[in-house]
């Protein structure tokens, strides 16, 4: 069996192992895959595993032998799924692996913003405290969040614990889903309409998928809805946002800050909007990447393949 790993470098940049794959066929990897060699790469294959590389119907047309895609991610729209469909093809994805890191990683956003403890602990080695008359300094504003609520966009697991860890904090939380578990309910955290969470929200987290609905959902109408000086954080998907809204409100002040872990082209390009922004704190797409959450991640790549391979598929987006 032919097997090709398209862009294996993000999952496992040399400190994980592929071996139970090896054991299964014949493996080509390749750390990327640049979009003029898919297609030769995934010719001869029979399963091919790809994390952010796009699959359409051209390639998949020029690979006849292919019969599974396993994405190692949980966001699929690289991939032809209809297309691959009708060919018979078998496209799963993983869908749960980095539910802790990620909720973790907003919270990290989120207390960043309201320390600046990066900024701190360079001015600490620059000198400025050991110069400063004072026996302490701030150089910007510090926020403490027990009583303040958070609003949360998307409140399947991963929106649940970061609403755990707003709790924990003392915050209030706010959540809006299509599925409403009443269960999940209390005296700090209930569901709401997206008004009211505009509304009443002192930070705003976005954990929803990207669907035609939710495409740039937070955009000048929306946030003329927020209060004056919300904080905006998003690790789901960068075009929830429509980034030049986003910066002019950061701007302006309307919006105090936004910590910002995805964004609409990955990697950013050198004329993104937030680049330009006031208090946006940018990282480069890594909520997801903790070892821990890497480790599990492979686990369920493997897991998932060997499902297909006993004739019982499981995570597949594609049915």
């Amino acid at each position: 069996m032919k097997i090709a790993v398209l862009d294996g470098y993000t999952l496992n940049p040399g400190d994980l192992s592929w071996e139970w794959l090896e054991k299964l066929g014949e493996v080509q990897f390749y750390d990327r895959t640049p979009a003029e060699k898919i297609t030769e790469r995934i010719k001869d294959a029979e399963i091919v595993l790809c994390n952010k590389v796009p699959i359409r119907k051209e390639n998949i047309n020029a690979a006849p032998n292919l019969k599974y895609i396993g994405v190692l991610a949980t966001g699929y729209n690289v991939i032809d799924i209809e297309f691959a469909k009708e060919k018979g093809i078998v496209v799963t994805n993983i869908p749960t692996y980095g539910t802790a890191s990620v909720g973790q990683f907003a919270i990290a956003m989120l207390l960043e913003i309201c320390h600046h403890i990066g900024h701190h602990d360079k001015a600490v080695h620059d000198g400025k405290w050991e110069a400063n008359p004072d026996w302490c300094f701030w150089d910007y504003p510090l926020i403490e969040l027990a009583g303040k609520t958070m609003g949360i966009i998307g409140f399947g697991r991963i929106g649940q614990t970061t609403g755990k860890i707003a709790q924990a904090l003392g915050m209030n939380v706010l959540a809006n889903d299509s599925y409403k578990n009443k269960e999940l309910e209390s005296e700090t955290c209930k569901y709401a309409d997206l008004d009211e969470l505009y509304k009443e929200a002192d930070v705003i987290a976005l954990h929803c998928p990207l669907f035609p609905s939710t495409e740039g959902m937070i955009n000048k109408e929306s946030i003329a809805k927020m209060k004056d000086g919300v904080i905006i954080l998003n690790n789901s998907r960068g075009q929830l946002i429509v980034e030049e809204d986003l910066k002019d409100a950061l701007n302006s002040g309307k919006v105090y800050a936004a910590g910002i872990d995805v964004v609409s082209t990955e990697p950013i390009k050198g004329d993104n909007p937030l680049l330009k922004a006031k208090n946006c704190f940018i990282t480069p797409h890594i909520s997801w990447a903790p070892k821990e959450s890497r480790i599990r991640l492979m686990n369920f790549v493997e897991e998932t393949l060997m499902a297909f391979l006993d004739g019982k598929p499981i995570n597949v987006v594609n049915k």
